[in-house]
């Protein structure tokens, strides 16, 4: 432990001494700060007159002090605690107080600072881990400095790049009608506001309100998601169906679709000039209608896209049951049907929750599908990014709602706590398991075929469509082949040299280089969020699972409206930078992570981390050595949900993108609104077979999580 406190003490002050305090423009590496005065790192700083920045710098010298001064071992790590604390409370005010243009208050003079850069952070993260290994000192954590840092990692991150922005955000629900301040007096009657609550579509006397069909959608998804992912497990696993590969791609297929595709596709089929219309309407005199065009097309729309993640949360749970437990109540007399009621599907609790959770979320976050196909069916998401973007800007109407998507998703977060008790969910022990996994009955079997693969079908119809769209002038209209589309988006000139000549080469790498990075730093802190909160016991964890989940719950617009605000100027200036976008897909996307880790770890025996622990291993060792190799699904849905997502978001990007860094996505809604359907349909198409590949890749490399010398289905 001192050993860990004195590396962390000496790294800080490094970078207070070497590393530039504030943000430079030509980048670290460029070495332009290197002898230029305002640009170098504290030290240098402190001579330009800067005196605020010595507090940090002197609380890592008094904790490295600490570490080498004989003290007890309890006053050594208050110590830590407080020159960690007092450290780290300096940073933060000094950043919140002094901003580029001066001081927030006018007693503190003229003073004033850029952005922090990469000095600041290492010096911060130093004071951060001294705080840390203090606390494990004083026996918190068990005593363990690596579980303690982690928690104090998670927590620090979820603070600044979660609740910081979004504080932004939640204070424009308090602001008054004329502009003259903040107060209580109008939130609450605006919160409450009949238009929102309305429930009038129950008797036919008008439209319910936005609230009342997110709640009634979501749910619809939530339900129809996880029942649709399960049968998609069931029959991996429990079935011997031949053509399980293909079966697989069908199943992620959805999740790889770039915006308003899926909702395209579904208005060339079901509208009401749309192709199958068309074709009930002739051969069968079926009416056309506007059907489409609501709660059932939205619903359908959301079907598409967010089974992949029940299924990617679902196939990892249903795989870990222990198949002795099945073998043992059929050696007591119960059939199959009995078996999978009684024993297997309570054991897959943790992974429905999970999954309906995540799919009830993403319904209400959702925004691309409900402006395609909603008409009058108004929910909160659209609510929310007219009142951002409309004629007129009404940022705390979108604050309001955004708090009420959060209240809908603190009542299903309580209500899946509640469903899940205090049960132990542990299957997958140290103890040898070579067992036969119990077949399905007829019944549930056939089910299972019948739900999902003719879902399969629609969806590889749905695809076979989109890539002929990509091949036609005009989908829909004029159906003459064609390669234009291609050759303007993604031409290639050989002529002295090879050139990249199309006008969607440069968001298109720039999408895959920034979803490479943001891919695995987003599992990793998924995933170790997890980690603790399944294995680790600190105070108000219930409190920190449900904020992990803040980001994921409010639409991507708010998101992206909250980091410009809270990014835009110092402390941390990142607005048009790659890093920011990193950022959001990070913090985004990583409540996936944390639940599809929850629901595998929920299966793993504590057993196995205490014989780890026994045998001479730390922590650690434990997470990487025995842990992680047990959590290969977990893995692959984070990863691929988190590849995936970066490269197919709009909603939280759509005001981050810069000249320098565009997206793919932004480059499709702009062929959209230009009306060069082609090109964004072909675009697309690259990114799907892109994706695609991807996944197939990080599967290859995951690899398969092997619980058992054999996966056997009993005859």
């Amino acid at each position: 432990m001192t050993r860990t406190a004195r590396l962390w003490s000496l790294l800080g002050l490094a970078g207070y001494v070497l590393l530039p305090w504030y943000m430079i423009s030509g980048g670290l590496l460029s070495f332009e700060w290197f002898g230029q005065a305002g640009s170098g790192p504290a030290v240098a700083q402190l001579a330009a007159g800067r005196w605020w920045l010595a507090g940090p710098g002197l609380a890592l010298l008094v904790a490295l002090l600490i570490a080498f001064v004989p003290l007890h071992p309890l006053a050594r790590a208050r110590g830590w605690v407080v020159t960690g604390a007092a450290g780290l409370a300096l940073v933060v005010a000094q950043g919140l107080l002094i901003l580029g243009n001066g001081p927030r208050f006018a007693v503190m003079g003229d003073v004033a600072q850029p952005g922090m850069g990469i000095g600041a952070f290492v010096v911060s993260l130093s004071l951060l881990f001294v705080l840390t290994t203090g606390i494990s000192g004083l026996g918190r954590g068990r005593g363990d400095a690596f579980v303690t840092g982690l928690i104090g990692l998670i927590v620090a991150l979820v603070g600044v790049f979660v609740f910081y922005p979004m504080a932004f955000i939640f204070v424009q629900a308090f602001v008054l009608k004329d502009g003259a301040g903040l107060g209580i007096t109008q939130f609450l009657p605006r919160f409450f506001a009949p238009e929102t609550w309305s429930l009038q579509c129950l008797t036919g006397a008008g439209y319910c309100g936005p609230a009342f069909n997110s709640l009634a959608l979501g749910v619809a998804t939530g339900l129809g998601t996880t029942l649709m992912g399960l049968a998609f497990a069931l029959i991996f696993t429990r079935t011997e169906f031949r053509a399980k590969k293909l079966l697989r791609v069908l199943t992620v297929l959805p999740i790889i679709t770039p915006p308003f595709v899926i909702g395209l596709a579904l208005i060339l089929l079901f509208g009401r000039s749309g192709t199958i219309t068309e074709f009930l309407d002739w051969a069968f005199g079926i009416e056309k209608s506007r059907w489409l065009y609501g709660f059932w097309g939205v619903w359908l729309a959301q079907m598409l896209s967010f089974t992949p993640i029940a299924f990617l949360v679902l196939i990892g749970v249903v795989e870990g049951i222990s198949p002795s437990m099945e073998e043992a109540s059929q050696t007591l007399d119960a059939d199959r049907w009995q078996t999978f009621r009684h024993v297997s599907l309570p054991l897959m609790r943790p992974g429905l929750a999970n999954a309906f959770l995540l799919g009830f979320i993403e319904s209400l976050a959702d925004f691309g599908n409900p402006l395609v196909l909603g008409g009058n069916f108004n929910v909160l998401s659209t609510e929310i990014y007219f009142s951002i973007v409309g004629t007129v800007a009404d940022p705390a109407k979108a604050a309001i709602l955004s708090m009420t998507l959060l209240s809908m998703t603190l009542c299903a977060f309580i209500a899946q706590r509640k469903w899940l008790g205090k049960k132990n969910y542990a299957t997958v022990t140290g103890k040898a398991d070579n067992g036969q996994h119990a077949q399905m009955n007829p019944g549930l079997k056939w089910s299972c075929y019948l739900t999902a693969l003719p879902w399969a079908a629609f969806t590889l119809m749905i695809y076979l469509l989109i890539v002929f769209g990509s091949f036609v002038k005009l989908w829909g209209y004029d159906h003459s082949f064609t390669l234009e589309h291609y050759q303007r988006a993604f031409n290639v000139v050989v002529r002295n040299g090879v050139h990249f000549v199309g006008s969607a080469w440069d968001s298109y790498v720039t999408t895959l280089t920034i979803a490479a990075i943001s891919a695995p730093l987003t599992a990793a802190v998924g995933l170790t969020t997890a980690y603790l909160l399944v294995r680790q016991r600190f105070a108000a964890k219930d409190v920190f699972e449900f904020s992990t989940m803040l980001s994921f719950a409010i639409p991507g617009t708010v998101i992206g409206v909250a980091y410009v605000m809270a990014f835009n100027f110092p402390p941390i200036e990142l607005t048009g930078t790659a890093i920011i976008l990193v950022l959001v897909f990070i913090f985004r996307n990583m409540p996936v992570g944390v639940r599809g880790g929850i629901a595998a770890m929920s299966q793993l025996d504590r057993s196995l981390d205490e014989a780890s622990i026994m045998l001479g291993a730390n922590s650690f060792t434990t997470l990487r050595r025995v842990i992680l190799p047990l959590m290969g699904p977990a893995i692959m849905a984070a990863v691929t949900y988190s590849f995936v997502r970066a490269v197919t978001s709009v909603s939280a990007v759509i005001f981050l993108v810069s000249a320098r860094h565009n997206l793919a996505t932004n480059f499709i809604v702009g062929r959209v609104e230009n009306n060069e359907y082609g090109i964004a349909i072909a675009y697309s198409v690259v990114l799907i077979v892109t994706m695609l590949a991807a996944i197939l890749l990080l599967q290859a490399v995951i690899g398969r999580r092997r619980l058992r010398r054999a996966d056997r289905i009993a005859a």
